[in-house]
């Protein structure tokens, strides 16, 4: 059973010419569609999140800037990143919708969830939107779990570092972060020794690896790094942050994944959901259409035992090495913390 988030109507976020365009939601749905799901797939009402919901995360300060910059008309709040009138409410339905799907999933303890809503979230910080995001959709519905008491594992396989969902989340020792993303490449963040807070201590995992990157080497980063840190944290929800720009054919890095790889991906961290209906996945990146709705339909169709055939998985490029020496250095890392005075090691 697959579960997902309604799309909201009579709204805009567009600005022409800006790759994080409307056509990506069309074509991540697309991508659905192309499974043939039918009675298999549970399509809920959309669901704005509430101030107190989005509040868990970012500051009161920052939500009442954006609302009123968006009411005001919008812009641009950086290089990169853009609002409209509409913003406000699409950006609080997009975090809503994985408060939707979770509950949902935590109603029938059986499914996946995957929330198709832009803008993307996994950049916004506690007090900024950048990168394309407003709104921080993934830790939203990770804050809720917390609060409620569950252990978070959150995947984020997008090219591009997590940065707002790492600081977030940075000495909250309920949540266990990981990223594989390109580096060098915006936003210049995830550093292997970036391991989390004091009271976190190992609870971030970055695993930068080059251009050329193929799916092998992310899989090699996820047997060999990260499945032991999650046997030993335990979670009780995963959630993903499931970008598809590290796709061979995306237009803005320079990762060498395929469609087969995603599927790959997400059978390997679909092992970490300690029961079904405890795992969700959020759209973030991915801008070369096509690729965007293979990869959508790859990773879905891997998870509900789908026939759609993906692309063949890649191997062969550059990696391996760096992902060997990031683990290493998270160890160092964290050995160096334990004999560092608190304030000393928040690179905050």
């Amino acid at each position: 059973m697959l579960v997902v988030n309604g799309p909201v109507e009579d709204a805009e976020h567009e600005e022409p010419g800006h790759p994080e365009r409307p056509e990506r939601l069309t074509a991540a749905l697309a991508g659905i569609s192309d499974l043939h799901l039918g009675d298999a797939m549970t399509v809920l009402a959309p669901y704005a999140a509430t101030r107190a919901e989005l509040a868990r995360v970012h500051d009161g300060s920052y939500l009442d800037e954006l609302g009123a910059f968006c009411y005001a008309g919008g812009g641009n709040i950086d290089e990169d990143t853009y609002a409209t009138y509409d913003s406000w409410s699409i950006a609080r339905y997009a975090a809503g919708a994985g408060l939707a799907v979770i509950d949902e999933l935590d109603r029938r303890n059986a499914g996946v969830g995957f929330v198709a809503a832009r803008p993307p979230g996994h950049h916004a910080l506690r007090d900024r939107g950048m990168g394309f995001c407003l709104l921080n959709n993934i830790a939203v519905s990770a804050g809720a779990l917390v609060a409620r008491g569950e252990r978070v594992l959150i995947i984020d396989w997008d090219v591009h570092h997590g940065n707002g969902t790492q600081s977030i989340f940075w000495n909250e020792p309920n949540v266990l972060y990981v990223s594989t993303h390109q580096w060098p490449l915006f936003p210049g963040t995830g550093g292997s020794r970036e391991i989390g807070g004091y009271d976190a201590l190992g609870r971030t995992i970055n695993l930068p690896v080059p251009g050329g990157a193929t799916g092998d080497v992310l899989l090699r980063a996820i047997d060999d790094v990260v499945a032991p840190a999650v046997e030993e944290f335990a979670p009780t929800w995963v959630l993903v942050s499931a970008g598809y720009d590290a796709h061979r054919s995306d237009p803005l890095a320079d990762l060498a994944l395929s469609s087969g790889d995603f599927a790959a991906l997400a059978r390997r961290v679909a092992r970490f959901a300690p029961q079904p209906g405890r795992l969700t996945l959020f759209l973030e990146g991915g801008y070369d259409l096509a690729a965007l709705r293979g990869s959508v339909a790859a990773t879905l169709g891997a998870l509900v035992d789908s026939d759609y055939e993906a692309e063949a998985p890649t191997s062969g490029g550059p990696g391996a090495e760096h992902v060997a020496r990031a683990g290493a250095e998270r160890i160092l890392a964290i050995d160096l913390a334990l004999e560092t005075e608190p304030k000393e090691r928040d690179p905050r």
